[in-house]
């Protein structure tokens, strides 16, 4: 008869747990017939509990309630965090022993505690062989340092059973599962960190509706982490085999031999404000003749102008016989994209050409690229390079040097910066940034420079591209 007694008891105890758990009024308790014919409530003795603060050793004799994890109304279980406290010597985290709803915070935060005196009061039923001496507010200290060390044993006897693999439950659900020949292992549990709760048993027991028990937050939490499960990835599966042919194919070996050569970088700023202004002037003009003017064909005028001047940038070195070969003609390669991938024809001629007959030479590469019609002799005897990597986006790069050319260029992104005129006023300058690179077995850093700055006066000043035009 004790197992059925007790059982009785135990469901009118969870169900009271229950409510207190949902808030009160908004809760039911489970009808009684859903505790079986033969089975009747019986009302649990419900007791108000003071939780002292026990001695945390080294002499300490109060501690400062540095914050509070729980507040007045919450429903908690056994060894969760209630508050952290601190003391002149450490923080401790303090857990809860009981089982129960939060009635009473004996102090705010930042309020000094005292040992053995209460920190919080629970509300939390009655359950048969507890002991009474540990249960209200006027115990002893001795008393509640003794219950307190009970509760730590406890605590490590579920830490140690977590460890083992075991069923995680208090003294008092194993007590149920016994009278009831419940294996512990087949009951869900819903306390946290996998505990099985009293209100576990009577579900599985079927005393108290499913669902009457609701999980921990944390194990609410862990299921909505959970990925869901996939296959195994088949790496094979997941790769694409693509030999290069073409001008991929061939970009591997250009790009192989470019870098077994000692590259030298210089970098500078160009004010291209007048350039975009005559550009807009002539824009009109070259349209009107079939022309697509853009900057490019300044650039191309501007450096071969500056190449008359520095033509050891104009040339190619012959490793075997250690000698540079100079060239008199100015074949500018441009770097385009098409749709067989990178490609760098070249303009034949650049210094005998004025600015709208390089422009018509340009537009011709880029239809024939765009066609994939280029032929090799658009590709032939190349002696410079510039690469216009700024109509991608891009302040600087570093180009490689197309072997066997000796300099390439690498054009920015042209934007509107603030900077001072010769007044000392801030005006909007159209800056664009030029990325040099040069073979350095020949080129040295004076060259590259002054050639760039000669470059760069041809383009911050373009009516200079004027005189001796062709």
């Amino acid at each position: 008869m004790s197992g059925l007694f007790n059982l009785r008891r135990y469901g009118a105890s969870i169900a009271r747990h229950h409510l207190l758990a949902c808030g009160g009024s908004t809760c039911r308790r489970p009808p009684p017939h859903a505790f079986g014919r033969a089975l009747h409530t019986t009302a649990a003795l419900d007791r108000v509990v003071s939780f002292h603060l026990s001695d945390i050793g080294e002499g300490i004799r109060e501690v400062t309630v540095k914050e509070w994890y729980v507040k007045v109304g919450d429903v908690v279980e056994q060894f969760d965090n209630l508050c952290e406290v601190q003391s002149d010597k450490a923080s401790v985290t303090i857990t809860s022993r009981y089982d129960g709803k939060i009635v009473k915070l004996h102090h705010d935060v930042d309020g000094v505690a005292l040992v053995g005196k209460p920190l919080l009061d629970f509300d939390v039923v009655d359950e048969e062989g507890d002991d009474s001496g540990s249960s209200s507010s006027s115990d002893s200290s001795s008393s509640d340092e003794e219950d307190t060390k009970a509760a730590a044993q406890q605590a490590g006897q579920v830490a140690a059973t977590a460890a083992s693999g075991k069923v995680l439950a208090t003294p008092a659900v194993r007590r149920i599962a016994m009278e009831n020949k419940v294996d512990l292992s087949k009951v869900p549990a819903t306390g946290r960190n996998g505990r099985v709760l009293k209100g576990d048993v009577l579900e599985f027991l079927e005393v108290i509706p499913k669902g009457t028990v609701k999980p921990h937050p944390s194990l609410v939490a862990k299921e909505q982490r959970k990925a869901e499960p996939t296959a195994p990835l088949d790496l094979k599966q997941a790769e694409t085999v693509v030999p290069l042919k073409g001008v991929a194919k061939a970009m591997v070996r250009s790009m192989t031999d470019a870098l077994k050569i000692p590259h030298f970088a210089y970098c500078d700023e160009v004010d291209v404000t007048r350039l975009v202004a005559v550009r807009a002037e002539l824009k009109e003009e070259a349209a009107a003749r079939g022309v697509k003017l853009t900057y490019m064909p300044f650039f191309l005028k501007a450096a071969s102008n500056a190449l008359l001047q520095h033509p050891i940038l104009n040339s190619s070195f012959d490793e075997p016989s250690e000698s540079v070969i100079y060239k008199r003609y100015h074949n500018i390669s441009v770097a385009m994209q098409t749709p067989q991938g990178l490609v760098v024809p070249n303009v034949k001629s650049v210094e005998q050409k004025s600015i709208l007959q390089i422009a018509q030479d340009l537009n011709a590469l880029q239809e024939r690229g765009a066609k994939g019609a280029l032929t090799p002799n658009d590709f032939a005897n190349g002696t410079f390079a510039l690469s216009n990597i700024g109509i991608i986006g891009g302040t600087y790069t570093h180009p490689v040097v197309m072997t066997p050319q000796v300099a390439i260029g690498g054009l920015g992104q042209t934007r509107v910066l603030p900077r001072f005129d010769a007044d000392g006023r801030v005006v909007p300058a159209h800056i664009m940034v030029v990325s040099w690179t040069a073979d350095h077995r020949i080129i040295d850093g004076v060259t590259m420079a002054s050639f760039s700055n000669l470059w760069k006066q041809y383009l911050e000043n373009p009516n200079l591209l004027m005189l001796g035009a062709k």
